[in-house]
């Protein structure tokens, strides 16, 4: 059963760009949740956590980036920036009407998230960031950096949920095949050829293959500084993480003390954010926002 409302709207240089929409339940009207997914994901990674909040009582936006999902792909490679990324958010807020929301934001989507920190501050007013800061580690960077962009067509689903679990598995040791089962068919779609392939630009790996996305900038030191120090913020950090180690968690918790934080265990980069303790910290995070 269909949960959410399917919006198109154009970005400022002309792309025709995604996003879903989980209508609030009923009650008082409560800030709005935009959710930003990672690298090389879209908005289904939300099609568990987005209806859940929005049955507390928000109503909830899952993007698809540029170049993802059922966004189009950008004929000039070098829009996929964060820069760029943060633009159509705020467009599609503007759009919509959404002049203040929380952001949930997983990986680059939390780089997304510390970017409208510098540039669309007035929208949030309180975020969370999954498993991804201003510093990370370069171990993680080289371990996306095999994949990403890379994949190619495959000829059944089985195949597809192979292609997942090999370049997860670090991550999620502990799921089961009917999970593999449910982020293939989230990540994979069917081409007029009845050929399965990812549902992503290849180029939005570029930045990561060339050495634009670097593991520290003095810019997201200063959009974390200005977003975590400023709003109420949420660390949701993956125990087995290779993007977000202890260091790099201790350094965010030393910059923004008043910073919320949360681990969960058996479980790498990115956290899908159902887990028990990740759904816990978001629930007990977002009841003490308006």
């Amino acid at each position: 059963m269909t949960t959410f409302n399917e919006i198109s709207f154009t970005s400022a240089d002309g792309l025709q760009l995604y996003a879903r929409d989980y209508p609030s339940a009923s009650g008082p009207a409560r800030c709005p949740v935009i959710c930003i997914h990672g690298l090389t994901r879209n908005s289904g990674d939300f099609d568990e956590l987005a209806p859940w909040i929005a049955a507390q009582g928000r109503r909830v936006i899952a993007v698809d980036l540029r170049g993802r999902g059922k966004s189009a792909h950008d004929p000039d490679p070098s829009h996929y920036n964060p820069l760029v990324y943060a633009g159509d958010i705020a467009k599609l807020a503007k759009d919509l009407g959404i002049g203040r929301a929380v952001l949930i934001g997983t990986s680059l989507g939390g780089i997304i998230t510390m970017t409208l920190a510098l540039r669309h501050r007035n929208l949030i007013v309180a975020a969370v960031l999954n498993d991804v800061g201003p510093v990370i580690s370069q171990k993680g960077l080289n371990r996306i950096a095999v994949y990403a962009g890379k994949g190619h067509a495959l000829a059944t689903w089985d195949e597809a949920v192979d292609y997942i679990r090999q370049i997860n598995l670090t991550a999620f040791p502990a799921n089961s095949k009917e999970e593999w089962d449910k982020w293939a068919r989230r990540a994979f779609t069917e081409n007029a050829q009845g050929q399965l392939v990812l549902k992503y630009d290849p180029d939005i790996a570029l930045p990561l293959q060339n050495g634009q996305l670097r593991a520290s900038s003095w810019m997201l030191k200063l959009a974390f500084r200005r977003l975590a120090r400023k709003r109420p913020t949420l660390l949701v950090r993956g125990v087995l993480s290779d993007l977000i180690e202890s260091e790099q968690a201790e350094y965010m918790r030393t910059v923004a003390p008043d910073m919320q934080y949360v681990e969960v265990p058996q479980v790498g980069h990115a956290p899908m954010l159902t887990e028990p303790e990740a759904a816990d910290a978001i629930r007990r995070f977002l009841e003490g926002v308006d």
